[in-house]
């Protein structure tokens, strides 16, 4: 921004300092923040790389370098110093979830579900691996030589690199050969659950085992210790599996598992940083551990550490004193109010058991368990009003209940269907959107009510679709119904086109049948002296032109006569004598 105003150039030393503060955060709209650790600010956002959400990013060995990956299906590298993309290529058919760069920095590994190795020259594939049948979460190198040191070294052939893929319970690690015949993980690491956060320590030497931190999604911690030396047929299992626990000493003596967030070796490759308690206000501790036992389990008292008490608030719940006069609105619906009731005597308290005899509660019944005045709910012509339409679709929702929604949902009214859509809850509204979606599936004249609800929903609820970062997913179904009905929809407006014409043409025809002859006869004839001469006059010019025409026909007469004497008769012989 202040390159041609600064007259200074700071030292390529100076530059490489300050980009070592800042820290690259992806986000879900497709943009990268740049956030200066040291001021404690954003620095610059780069913009005009990704349309969709940002799964990975990653810094070069060259400090202003940047390599992203997105949902986009593309592979962004940035010039950070400039803001700009330098190069935007397609990385695989579906998202890109991972990234990692080579330790020469001169090959990109990226990962969807199949793994591909990437020289950053040419931006061509070098290798192609079979990767996991889901998205891969993690992915790094695990070696920065190879074991055979005899041959020449290119920089990544005979490195050992390891995935790690969401819902699954293996690690695979995978070995990049000179050829490109093998393309399946050499040897994989089983875990107890899906791995959450995985971190090594790089094998520098061919004897130096690579120590594997894996935390996963039940908050435990397994470490393993392995030398990588080819092909292993059976999964690893680890050596070791760390657990923390309360004390259990005080009211509850029984201890509660505290889940493990994250774990890192320290630069000594012994000693362990782990992560642990709330997201909120994590737990950050040192710890040396003997991985010589199978199964250790850290006792550590986090109630004293933490200084939120959020359960004391949850469980002791106090009900307020209030006024009588007071209206309390129940939370989801605006405008709704609601009667308090004081809290009843023992003897007043209803039984909620059914008896074997008894019928189930009516719809009535329930709006009063809700606390809803069903008297000011229902109208003179019995139908709920806005409100307790929004209540009752929430409920029907929740419950599956295809009563409450067939009630709701097969109203006519346009004013009632967009006032319910527009005081529902925001959570509810995928729940119905997938409802409608089923509905429209149907019978056509069901589907034809479900649009209504449908465009409300579209049209009210935008802005929070929007939001949604799974959306396209979420309504594939209705998409692709949406677009069967329309394309049936040229062939049906041509056929409603001639069926039209047809018929109009029938109803045309039928009411000139139906319409009565008109007498033609003139009632009354009027004849003026002078068409008497125009009819003399008339008779003297036919007489006139009769007798030039009988003029005509005798000389074509004698024509013929001399004809026939001359022998130039046009009849053939045959046809003589039926002439004379």
């Amino acid at each position: 921004q202040d390159g041609p105003q600064r007259k200074k150039r700071k030292s390529e030393v100076g530059e490489v300092d300050k980009q070592l503060d800042i820290l690259a955060i992806g986000t879900a709209v497709g943009s990268i923040l740049l956030y200066s650790t040291v001021k404690g600010e954003l620095q610059s956002k780069l913009d005009g790389g990704h349309d969709s959400r940002v799964n990975c990013v990653r810094w070069h060995q060259d400090s202003c370098c940047l390599y992203s990956c997105s949902d986009d299906k593309h592979i962004v590298e940035w010039n950070t110093q400039t803001c700009k993309v330098k190069c935007k290529w397609k990385g695989d058919n579906s998202s890109v979830t991972c990234l990692c760069i080579s330790p020469d920095g001169k090959m990109l590994l990226s990962a969807g579900r199949t793994i591909k190795l990437w020289d950053l020259e040419t931006k061509e594939v070098y290798r192609h691996f079979t990767g996991h049948a889901t998205s891969v979460s993690s992915l790094m190198f695990t070696t920065v030589k190879p074991m055979n040191e005899s041959k020449s070294f290119d920089g990544v052939t005979g490195l050992y690199f390891l995935s790690g893929a969401m819902h699954d319970r293996l690690l695979s690690v995978w070995y990049i050969r000179s050829d490109r015949k093998e393309k399946n993980a050499v040897m994989s690491f089983t875990v107890t659950d899906e791995p959450t956060f995985v971190d090594l320590t790089v094998s520098e030497v061919k004897e130096e085992p690579v120590k594997l931190a894996v935390v996963c999604r039940d908050g435990q911690l397994h470490l393993f210790e392995h030398i990588l030396n080819g092909y292993c047929k059976k999964p690893l299992t680890s050596n070791c599996t760390v657990q923390i626990a309360t004390p259990g000493n005080d009211e509850d003596s029984t201890p509660k598992p505290v889940p493990i967030l994250a774990a890192a070796f320290c630069t000594d490759k012994q000693s362990l940083l782990l992560v642990y308690g709330n997201t909120l206000q994590p737990i950050i501790e040192k710890v040396s551990l003997n991985t010589s036992e199978s199964h250790i389990c850290l006792v550590r008292d986090i109630q004293k550490v933490l200084s939120l008490r959020t359960d004391a608030a949850l469980t002791k719940v106090k009900t307020p004193v209030v006024n009588l006069d007071t209206k309390v609105l129940v939370p989801g619906i605006p405008g709704h109010s609601t009667a308090v009731k004081t809290p009843a005597s023992g003897k007043e308290k209803k039984k909620t058991k059914r008896k074997p005899g008894e019928t189930e509660e009516s719809i009535e019944e329930r709006l009063g368990a809700l606390d809803i005045d069903v008297s000011k709910v229902k109208t003179p012509g019995g139908l709920p009003q806005t409100d307790s339409f929004a209540v009752l679709l929430v409920q029907g929702l929740e419950s599956n209940d295809a009563e409450i929604l067939n009630k709701v949902l097969n109203t006519r009214k346009e004013n009632l269907v967009k006032n319910t859509v527009a005081r529902m809850p925001i959570h509810a509204v995928i729940p119905l959107l997938h409802e409608l979606t089923k509905r429209l599936q149907g019978n056509p004249y069901s589907a034809s009510l479900m649009v209504r609800w449908l465009k409300s929903v579209f049209t009210l609820h935008a802005s929070y679709l929007s939001t949604l970062p799974d959306l396209i997913p979420q309504l594939g179904m209705l998409y692709q119904l949406m677009e069967s009905r329309v394309k049936t929809l040229q062939k049906l407006s041509r056929l409603h086109g001639r069926l039209f014409i047809l018929v109009t043409q029938v109803a045309a025809s039928q009411t000139v049948e139906d319409i009565p002859e008109v007498n033609q006869t003139a009632k009354l004839v009027y004849e003026d002296d002078s068409s008497e001469e125009e009819g003399s006059d008339d008779e003297m010019i036919a007489d006139k032109d009769s007798d030039e025409n009988w003029d005509e026909d005798e000389e074509k007469e004698e024509q013929t006569v001399e004809k026939e004497i001359n022998g130039d008769s046009d009849l053939e012989p045959e046809n003589e004598s039926e002439e004379e």
